[in-house]
């Protein structure tokens, strides 16, 4: 399988570098690079045809967890992998929020990262310790969200409570799944369904806010 990837980073050195990292592998293409989100939406309208697009958070004119937002929106079916210098909970937290599909450290090596990639493309999610108890306390009574439906559709099943407690506590997915008796396959599948009730809960709380400013 051939992974069509792009680049995002305001600095060109970082470009090149995960250029290099991602030269030992055969099967990575690298089909574009941009220096900020706008130039990447603008490379996008030309060529769309991707797998992953590895975003820096931190830039100018456009930052990296607006610019997933925009992507998911229009493009769904591209994975969007943060690619964070420092481990930033609050980063971390709204660029999941945002649609994002997982994040690795910018100084990774080449080895993680094409497995960080590989991962992604599966549909695996790391979620870090931080973020788990941030999540346990966003989605377990999501009081902001007026509308009922909209309520049960982001709230918590027991299981998902349960694999984020594990989580929060540092645990790897192995572990929780021995402590749950459960495949890690199944703990994986569950951190993905919390991926997308944290990007469902911030798509209904962009709603709200447009309706309370009378945007919508």
């Amino acid at each position: 399988m051939n992974l069509k990837v792009a680049i995002v980073d305001d600095n060109t050195f970082l470009i090149h570098a995960i250029k290099e990292k991602l030269s030992f592998f055969e099967d990575v293409s690298i089909k574009h690079t941009s220096l900020n989100g706008s130039e990447l939406l603008t490379q996008l309208e030309h060529n769309h045809n991707l797998d992953v697009i590895l975003m820096d958070i931190e830039m100018p004119v456009l930052d990296g967890i607006e610019t997933t937002q925009m992507v998911k929106q229009k493009y769904p079916h591209i994975k969007i992998v943060m690619l964070t210098a420092f481990d930033n909970d609050e980063n971390i937290f709204n660029a999941i929020k945002a649609g994002a599909d997982g994040y690795l450290l910018k100084e990774i090596n080449p080895e993680d990262l094409y497995n960080g990639l590989q991962e992604t493309m599966n549909g695996g999610a790391a979620m870090n310790p931080s973020i788990a108890l941030k999540t346990l306390k966003l989605l377990r009574n999501p009081d902001s969200i007026k509308n009922q439906s909209d309520k049960e559709e982001i709230s918590l099943s027991k299981r998902e409570v349960e694999v984020l407690e594990q989580l929060s506590k540092g645990l790897s997915y192995t572990i929780i799944a021995e402590n749950l008796f459960l495949s890690p396959s199944t703990v994986r599948k569950h951190i993905e369904n919390i991926y997308k009730k944290l990007q469902v809960h911030s798509k209904i709380e962009a709603v709200q806010k447009a309706k309370n400013h009378n945007i919508i």
